[in-house]
């Protein structure tokens, strides 16, 4: 049986230290585990998203930092950090000196030495530095060059394919009126990348330019020196400090709504469906299961025949995505023979060509003619993520929709960076309408971690067996995976996504464990339902209905929002941290007691392995409503479901 800290957030290790630092007029708070200087506000408006170091091997790939010897020393006002950080994996070791410094002027100084003892190969050493979209999207900026020039811009509003901006020495821009910040780099050139491609909240700041070629061999023995300085300028005593002690306000706007997305999941690569597993996801009301049909490769007949057979169980069509070569034409007649054989009802099509980043149009001309029979929309995009999209954009003219996967770490991997991506999702379909037009936007699939990494230069290294495969994450069958779904159905509903397709059905990538439990060290719960599969309950269970916008004060903190359907309105509430909320929600119209369902630590394991009777339990409490308002505490990472009626 898992443990406590396990049913949390899929590890027994402790939640991320946090250190809450103040350098005069900005308060900031500090995580040693990573290194990472995080939400730098000034009063209530955030200044940077974060400030960190990383280094990134020939694949991209994250070397994960190992911090020692942390010295923190603070003043009324002022502060400073001082550590050791060593990256140190396979042929990489780097170490660092760093240090972070605060003034009483609101000046932050964050500084980096380091030397390389081992000779390898990088794509990246040195500072990123993150601005969030959520405050300054389509607001001015002044940059200043590294020759010295400057120039004005503007931050992107829709998502930028290139970088926004190169070259750079400083950035600045008006934080509040008569307050601006400026960001100045030292030690290498760095320019600007739109992260919100990728689902991360934030515009990044980083070096080397990627014009420059990588991997780039760092011999043993070279030192790296970079300065990040944060200065204030303006009236920067108009700033008060800010507190959350009043707690979180989700507001709900009954005369604005939103259709609810066609929601699937995806078929498991190897399992088949028990009756009690059929029976859970029959309960997500759910609208289709996405095969993954490779046409180019042997026996892909038989795993068509069972999706099929399984998208029948639980009342589903299926979303085939179908993977071409260049005897595309010999393949698809195959395909469409084989599925005319089969009683199942197809939603769409999503096509993708196995050597393409997006799809030629003469392969979906090829399609289109070859599946006419089946009279479902052919639609096309990237099989990666929505930057493939952006940045090589489909033939438009001949498709019936467009399509792109999603998952929160292809940048950073820890909690609190994971739980800030779901905003981005609504982003991107925002941006992707822009130059799509009518064209429904679908999102297939969406994962927790990345199910293949698209920009790899080199092969992976040999898997470790005593670690999970990339493509897995332990948090999958936690509380925290529930939460982070709550806000990512939120933010693709409301961005207008015409479908959305999550985890697959059953496994560690799933939403229902296998009979014998996932292999070690994933926490198995052998037949159990994870947290998140009750999510997926609770939204299918108002299908046909519609959600109302609904807006969260502080959705780093809390989030969630409300459906209706006709007079009955059901309201699911998220927290985001591993800390206890307390949350007030205001839904006009809301009359009388409300049944508040509790999916948190008390009730996990219950909901885990007893679902039925999770959902039905006797102890689950009312909560009287007033003026359409009502209040409630909500532990870590916790879930609530509340229904009641709602005056139309």
């Amino acid at each position: 049986m898992p443990t406590e800290g396990q049913y949390l957030r899929g590890t027994d290790a402790t939640v991320a230290e946090r250190i809450e630092l103040q350098a005069g007029p900005l308060q900031m708070c500090f995580e040693p585990e990573i290194g990472f200087l995080r939400y730098i506000r000034f009063g209530n408006q955030e200044v940077l998203r974060g400030l960190y170091s990383a280094v990134r091997d020939h694949n991209w790939d994250t070397i994960a930092p190992q911090i020692t010897n942390l010295n923190v020393t603070q003043g009324d006002r002022s502060f400073e950090v001082m550590f050791d950080v060593a990256h140190v994996e396979r042929d990489i070791d780097f170490k660092w000196r760093g240090t972070i410094t605060g003034q009483d002027d609101g000046t932050v100084s964050f500084a980096m030495d380091g030397e390389a003892h081992s000779t390898f190969r990088r794509n990246r050493v040195g500072f990123c530095v993150l601005h969030s979209p959520a405050h300054i999207a389509g607001k001015p900026c002044s940059i200043e060059k590294d020759n010295g020039e400057r120039e004005e811009g503007r931050f992107p509003e829709t998502i930028s394919p290139d970088q926004p901006f190169k070259d750079l020495r400083a950035i600045s821009h008006e934080v509040i009126s008569g307050v601006t910040a400026e960001v100045r780099f030292e030690g290498d050139v760095f320019e600007m990348e739109d992260q919100r491609n990728w689902t991360d909240a934030s515009y990044k700041t980083y070096c080397t330019p990627l014009s420059t070629p990588y991997p780039v061999e760092v011999e043993k023995g070279t030192k790296i020196s970079q300065r990040v300085t944060v200065r204030l300028s303006g009236d920067v005593a108009s700033g008060a400090l800010s507190s959350d002690r009043e707690g979180v306000v989700i507001s709900a706007n009954p005369l604005e709504s939103r259709a609810l997305p066609a929601v699937g999941l995806s078929v498991a690569t190897n399992d088949e469906l028990t009756v009690s597993q059929v029976n859970a996801l029959q309960t997500m009301h759910l609208s289709h299961l996405r095969s993954d049909i490779r046409l180019s490769e042997a026996a892909w007949e038989s795993g068509l025949e069972r999706a099929a057979g399984q998208a029948s169980l639980i009342g589903a069509s299926l979303e085939v995505a179908l993977y071409v070569s260049d005897a595309a034409s010999a393949e698809l007649r195959s395909f469409a023979e084989a599925l005319g054989g089969l009683e199942v009802s197809v939603s769409r099509f999503l096509l993708f060509h196995v050597a393409e980043v997006v799809t030629d149009r003469k392969w979906i001309e090829v399609a289109r003619e070859a599946l006419s029979q089946f009279e479902a929309p052919i639609v096309s995009g990237a099989n990666a993520y929505f930057t493939e999209f952006n940045r090589n954009r489909p033939p438009l003219d001949v498709l019936d929709g467009v399509c792109y996967s999603l998952n929160p770490q292809v940048h950073a991997f820890d909690d609190a960076s994971l739980m800030e991506t779901p905003i981005a999702q609504g982003w991107t379909v925002d941006s992707a309408r822009k130059f799509a037009g009518r064209l429904p936007v679908h999102i297939s699939p969406v994962t927790l971690s990345p199910r293949f990494n698209p920009n790899a230069t080199g092969p992976d290294s040999e898997p470790d067996s005593s670690i999970l495969p990339s493509d897995v994450d332990a948090r999958q069958m936690s509380l925290l995976a529930a939460a982070w779904t709550v806000s990512s159905l939120k933010y693709l509903t409301q961005s207008g996504a015409a479908s959305a397709t999550y985890f697959e059905t059953v496994g560690w990538k799933g939403v229902l464990d296998t009979p014998d439990g996932s292999p070690a060290p994933f926490p198995a719960i052998p037949d159990g339902v994870f947290p998140l599969a009750h999510v997926f309950t609770w939204f299918g269970g108002m299908s046909g209905g519609e959600m109302l916008v609904t807006d969260s004060s502080s959705h780093r903190c809390v989030d969630g929002f409300a459906l209706r359907r006709d007079s009955w309105v059901r309201i699911l509430i998220a927290n985001q941290t591993a800390v206890h909320q307390t949350v007030r929600v205001n839904c006009p119209g809301l009359s009388g007691s409300v049944r508040v369902e509790r999916l948190d630590s008390e009730t996990v394991e219950q909901a885990t392995t007893e679902p039925r009777g999770f959902r039905s339990r006797k102890d689950i409490q009312n909560t009287e409503t007033s003026g359409g308002t009502f209040g409630v505490e909500i532990g870590a990472y916790g879930v609530l479901c509340v229904k009641g009626q709602i005056m139309v």
